[in-house]
């Protein structure tokens, strides 16, 4: 049997390194935590938060839709409510896309080095 050494073996992040990971404050989680139910992170006993992959995937999906489509909160979770699967498929999507367009950028900088 091949191990498998793509997959990560990390099970829970710290706040600090989800709020790198997505690029909001860690304020800004804690207020998304509150508002939206899909985010539930565990609790050790002195109430240090540990995210799981899912729960990133559910903040991604929230970052998607607040701060890149320009939604409310409360419209963010409705959707999140109602369409989660649709909301999560254009959350990858616009991933893949802001990636793309991040090495597109990168590729016309070195192009425009050598001219």
């Amino acid at each position: 049997m091949a191990l498998n050494t793509e997959k990560n073996l990390k099970l829970y992040y710290s706040i600090k390194e989800v709020s790198e990971m997505v690029g909001v404050s860690e304020s800004n989680l804690r207020f998304w935590e509150k508002e939206i139910p899909l985010i539930k992170p565990k609790t050790t006993g002195n109430n240090v938060r540990q995210y799981t992959e899912k729960d990133i995937e559910n903040i991604r999906a929230v970052y998607n839709l607040v701060k890149v489509r320009g939604f409310k909160l409360a419209a963010a979770k409705k959707m999140l409510r109602e369409n989660k699967d649709g909301v999560d498929k254009n959350a990858r999507v616009m991933e893949g896309l802001i990636k793309v367009r991040d090495e597109l950028k990168e590729l016309k900088k070195q192009l425009d080095y050598l001219t």
